[in-house]
């Protein structure tokens, strides 16, 4: 085929795409408002409406239209990419086209709506049964969400266990052999070190713990928004149950954080967390809207730029030798007496607790390790609905040490089983490690990184992400990425050792 032929035939498919991604982001939209602004009683008519959308989506990836053109420049059996004369960038966006459209055609149309009722209706019966402490309340909607994410794996098609088809759908590629092991390999370093830090004092943070103002902790977050660059011209913070990023397109990012009135950090590590998944969104090439190459990669590489900025960099001395004395300012009378030292020790305090976004930089996985082991078991059929929490409860007890007082503060405490995103929670742990390797990278070519954030100088930190990982969007794999950003295969020894350097210091450990 011609060049000119190819070039066409590409931006006819650049432009249905374009298409689904501005619905798409309608559909997001609907989702953010019900997370955010809609009356309680609106839920059926909101889940019908972006189940439309939904199904509307669907049929345009799937389409005469669509196939026709799609079958002109890649093997519909194979992915071959037949389009030889485009450029590389090009070609890998065929490949994520057609990677996408495969999966939507094993998707009936009746599936994808119904799933999208259930879901919408699911997130409003979750929110109802955590504030009532009440697991019988969601158990209904949890049972036909499992049910229907069983049913999905079917129809995706896997190799070996139907959860790889759930895993895939957020890490690509991914599958549950290759969580097993990574988690096999995260587990014994990490009990063994919060065995050695419980033998250790813990460091006094009763003074974060009271009664904090809802304004003047929002006002910090906005600080917090302000100074990691995250651009409020193209994007917005509110309030929602469970803190939330959606990404309606590259110049419009809803950022959703929870305040915790008796909890001062709570708030401010959520809403650390929301806006590096924000300016990840932000940070996608616009010009390529409509194009995978204006998509993130993988829930993986979301998620490392979360905790890239929530842990590595929000729990470091640097980011607080600037933060905290303005921090000082919004609560002067909780923190006036309280030294940089004693904060830092604090806020980074160990000690195993029941919620997974409190938790400490050691204990977290642990968290994410229970929730798969969890999930693995309910897709195979192997746990029950009804035993959901006691054998939650269970490994909070054998992991953590930890005593569950509800199942509010357990099995109910995460919004994604609602939403029906099976196969998400274990890209936490991923971006757990990638971000430990990314922000070693950034360490090794900043040598002088600690006075920049220090002095409240983030911005090379953005444009590093921005140059190494934003602009990307889906050209290459996340292991790919990963590699190119950092000339490193992912290993878990990279995070263990970020572990390990720093609580023996914090903690005055003896480490070999």
């Amino acid at each position: 085929m011609s060049k000119k032929k190819d070039l066409n035939n590409y931006n006819m498919l650049f432009s249905a795409s374009k298409e689904i991604q501005t619905l798409k982001g309608v559909s997001y939209m609907l989702q953010w408002d019900q997370d955010t602004y809609m009356p309680f009683n609106a839920i059926d008519i909101r889940a019908r409406q972006i189940a439309l959308l939904d199904t509307i989506i669907h049929e345009k990836q799937t389409n005469e239209f669509y196939t026709t053109i799609l079958k002109k420049m890649v093997n519909l059996k194979t992915g071959r990419v037949l389009a030889t004369t485009l450029s590389a960038e090009k070609k890998s966006a065929l490949k994520e086209w057609h990677r996408t459209y495969v999966k939507s055609t094993f998707l009936p149309k009746d599936f994808i709506e119904k799933f999208s009722i259930l879901t919408s209706a699911g997130r409003h019966a979750w929110v109802v049964a955590r504030q009532e402490n009440n697991f019988l309340e969601f158990k209904p909607y949890l049972e036909r969400i499992v049910a229907m994410c069983r049913e999905k794996a079917e129809l995706l098609k896997y190799q070996d266990h139907p959860y790889d088809a759930l895993l895939d759908e957020y890490e690509p590629r991914w599958t549950t052999n290759e969580a097993e092991q990574l988690f096999s390999g995260l587990k014994e370093p990490l009990v063994n070190l919060l065995k050695l830090i419980a033998a250790k004092p813990k460091p006094n943070d009763g003074y974060l713990f009271g009664s904090f103002a809802k304004d003047k902790q929002l006002s910090f977050s906005k600080l917090l928004l302000e100074k990691m660059g995250f651009d409020l011209s193209c994007g917005r913070l509110d309030l929602s149950a469970h803190p939330s990023t959606i990404g309606l397109h590259p110049t419009d990012v809803r950022l959703t954080t929870a305040i915790h009135p008796s909890s001062l950090m709570s708030n401010i590590y959520s809403t650390i967390h929301e806006v590096g998944h924000g300016l990840y969104e932000l940070g996608l090439p616009k010009d390529l809207y409509g194009s995978p190459l204006c998509e993130t990669i993988s829930l993986g590489v979301h998620e490392s730029q979360s905790r890239l900025w929530e842990a590595q960099l929000g729990h470091g001395l640097p980011f607080w030798q600037y933060f905290f004395p303005e921090l000082k300012k919004e609560f002067p009378s909780v923190l006036e007496t309280i030294s940089l030292e004693q904060f830092y020790t604090a806020i980074n305090k160990v000690i195993p607790g029941a919620i997974r976004t409190e938790a400490d930089e050691i204990s977290y996985n642990l968290h994410i390790i229970l929730r798969f082991e969890i999930e693995k078991s309910l897709i195979e059929g192997t746990l029950a609905i009804n035993d959901i929490p006691e054998a939650w409860n269970s490994k909070m007890q054998q992991y953590l040490n930890v005593k569950v007082k509800n199942n509010a503060e357990g099995c109910l405490q995460d919004i994604h089983w609602s939403m029906g995103a099976f196969g998400y929670f274990p890209t936490y742990t991923l971006g757990n490690l990638y971000a430990a390797q990314l922000f070693a990278t950034i360490k090794k070519q900043y040598p002088n990184w600690k006075n920049k954030v220090a002095q409240g100088s983030f911005m090379f930190i953005k444009e590093w992400l921005n140059t190494n990982i934003f602009r990307y969007g889906k050209r290459y794999s996340s292991q790919e990425l990963v590699k190119k950003a950092t000339d490193n295969q992912l290993a878990v020894s990279c995070f263990i050792k970020y572990l390990y350097d720093k609580y023996k210091k914090i903690y005055k450990l003896e480490l070999v």
